[in-house]
């Protein structure tokens, strides 16, 4: 059976130093507890003549517990946190309970701590009014609080140019909220909870005058509680700055935490990504900026270290002895359709490889962190991403779609959208190989593919294993050896799976083989709607767990691999491959995998 665990958990199943506020601990490395305090104080009555033992709450013992001096001293290291930790304290007033600790065990009954100042969480989204907000953001934030994942003091506040009122708004996102499948009983209640929480100022991006009004809003909200403020950046880049400048110096929070999500894309280049990094940290701290990418935060991306790190049967795997190529595919099957003056002047490289595929890379190929704390993760990726080959333009193939009839209806080209330009050379396809020259990964082609107007939607992991040596059955196969190859497959949207191709004998009297699959398919297994990504990253960022957030230097590691390639195919103004609307993309895609002995695994499906 499953393990059942709440649905309000952060990506981090262990418990670290990172996952804490601040203001938990102080630098000192080191918890003491005087054994004569005055009553106001609290403190253990311990003889330091006696030897006793703390133990976690799962039963095992604190080996890291010293007495020095008539002290208790408990070190905080790594390991200590690996399991949640129950200290049972009570106030020195009556410390005559705990006299004698090393012959009785510790009471069960015990007092709880002292209380915490009562917090109010605030989520201003800026932007409101744009398609990002509406079709994801509310509705992600909606899920959390119908899911009971809110703290009880929360408002939500939209920002944005246009002039609404707080009904008109509640009214523009009302029609986007959904409650889950299996909980429709008492959702039109939530639904207006929810709406009543939800309040909207307008304002100009570039004015502290503005964002002063949206503090004074704030606080009537907070009402005098300790304020922790969340800012999601749901607006185009090149105004990041000036919202980053107005919100932290005039609507951040005075006496709680100040947070700010901001949406890719991450600048053009290494040099746009670098000036953007440098402005935002003239106003914010690194440890506020949550560089978010919803990919990671997508269920199936999420499972890949679980299946990789909890698993023995893949981990001895997963390296280049075993692990022939390794292909990320990402398709839609629509185009542009709309979107094209904002695309036109990224194009599919900078949309979707060097972000979404590319972080998806790292986490495949990382080495074993030391825990799962944020930066521990983080720092293998950035090594990753390190040692990875810039990619040079004889590894590339662009493409781009042109118009096609196809069922007696006609689909447009991409230049014939009429917010294209008429010349543009802006790719809507791309395959890539990538290399990784390190010892594990040295010499294993890492092939991409991602494109619009394809004959059909996927986002998937396919891992296509060695062939068998001195295989007993190589005549069985014919030929085609590729038939016989193992594959690993990570379907990660639509329709989430997991599925590993084996050979397997056909039932009968001959020697017929056949290609199986073993099939994890989520929706048969887990009928529970799957979490939308950005309700994940929405949680994470709310309670400052940054593991599948965007760290600077991993970001500039990510765009030297891409740089070099973007300037050249734009100096040069290299002409894309043209494919038809619903097709699987230009020929040279296939041409270009040949070329490293690899047949892309989506063409047998």
């Amino acid at each position: 059976m499953a393990t059942q665990i709440s649905p309000c958990s952060s990506s981090s199943t262990t418990f670290s130093p990172s996952s804490l506020n601040q203001e938990t601990f102080s630098s000192a490395k080191f918890f003491n507890f005087s054994r004569k305090s005055s009553p106001s104080k609290w403190a253990f009555k311990i003889s330091p003549k006696n030897q006793f033992e703390l133990k976690s709450s799962n039963g095992y013992p604190l080996n890291a517990v010293s007495l020095h001096d008539g002290k208790l001293s408990i070190p905080i290291t790594n390991s200590f946190f690996n399991f949640p930790i129950i200290l049972r304290l009570i106030p020195a007033g009556f410390t005559n309970a705990l006299v004698g600790a090393a012959e009785k065990p510790l009471a069960k009954e015990h007092l709880p701590p002292p209380k915490q100042s009562e917090s109010h969480l605030t989520v201003t989204v800026v932007g409101a009014s744009g398609d990002l907000a509406k079709k994801k953001i509310f509705p992600a934030l909606f899920a959390l609080f119908y899911e009971g994942c809110l703290p009880q003091n929360f408002t939500i506040f939209g920002y944005a140019r246009t002039k609404m009122t707080d009904d008109e708004l509640r009214e523009m996102i009302s029609s986007t909220l959904t409650c889950r499948i299996d909980k429709r009983e008492n959702c039109g209640d939530k639904m207006e909870e929810f709406l009543q929480r939800c309040f909207y100022h307008s304002g100009q991006y570039s004015s502290e005058e503005h964002f002063a009004e949206l503090d004074l809003k704030l606080k009537q909200k907070e009402g005098g509680k300790v304020s922790n403020r969340l800012f999601y950046l749901s607006i185009p880049p090149n105004i990041f700055v000036d919202v980053a400048h107005c919100a932290s110096g005039r609507a951040s929070s005075k006496n709680g935490w100040t947070r700010v999500i901001v949406e890719k894309p991450f600048g053009r280049d290494s040099e746009s990504s670098g000036e953007l990094t440098r402005s935002l940290k003239k106003y914010l701290d690194e440890d506020q900026i949550f560089r978010i990418d919803h990919y990671l935060g997508k269920e199936l991306v999420e499972n890949l270290s679980v299946l990789r790190f909890s698993n023995l049967v893949f981990e001895p795997l997963w390296s280049r002895n075993y692990i022939r190529n390794v292909q990320f595919i990402f398709s839609e099957d629509f185009g542009t359709e709309g979107r094209g003056g904002y695309f036109d002047n990224y194009g599919i490289i900078r949309d979707i490889m060097q972000n979404h595929l590319l972080q998806i890379l790292a986490l495949f190929a990382m080495e074993t962190p030391v825990t799962l704390d944020a930066e521990d993760v983080r720092n293998e990726k950035v090594k990753v991403l390190r040692s990875m080959r810039q990619l040079k333009l004889e590894d590339v193939i662009v493409g781009q779609y042109k118009g096609h009839s196809k069922g007696g209806k006609s689909y447009l080209g991409y230049t014939d959208d009429p917010t294209v330009p008429n010349n543009s050379v802006t790719p809507t396809f791309a395959a890539a190989a990538l290399f990784i020259d390190n010892a594990r990964w040295d010499g294993v082609p890492f092939l991409m593919k991602a494109g619009k107007a394809l004959h059909t939607r996927r986002a998937e992991i396919r891992v296509q294993f060695r062939h068998v040596p001195g295989n007993l059955y190589k005549r069985n196969f014919g030929m085609d050896l590729d038939k016989a190859t193992n594959e690993l497959v990570l379907r990660v949207q639509p329709d989430e799976a997991i599925y590993l191709k084996i050979n397997n004998k056909i039932p009968g009297l001959g020697m017929r083989f056949d290609r199986s699959d073993l099939n994890l398919l989520y929706s048969a297994r887990y009928p529970k709607e799957i979490p939308d990504a950005y309700e994940r990253l929405l949680l994470d960022a709310i309670e400052g767990e940054r593991r599948l957030f965007i760290r600077s230097d991993e970001l500039d590691a990510a765009w030297a691999i891409f740089t070099p390639l973007l300037k050249e195919l734009e100096g040069k103004k290299i002409s894309p491959e043209l494919y038809p609307y619903g097709s699987r993309g230009p020929v040279g895609a296939h041409y270009l995998a040949a070329k490293y002995d690899v047949r892309w695994g989506d063409l047998a499906e």
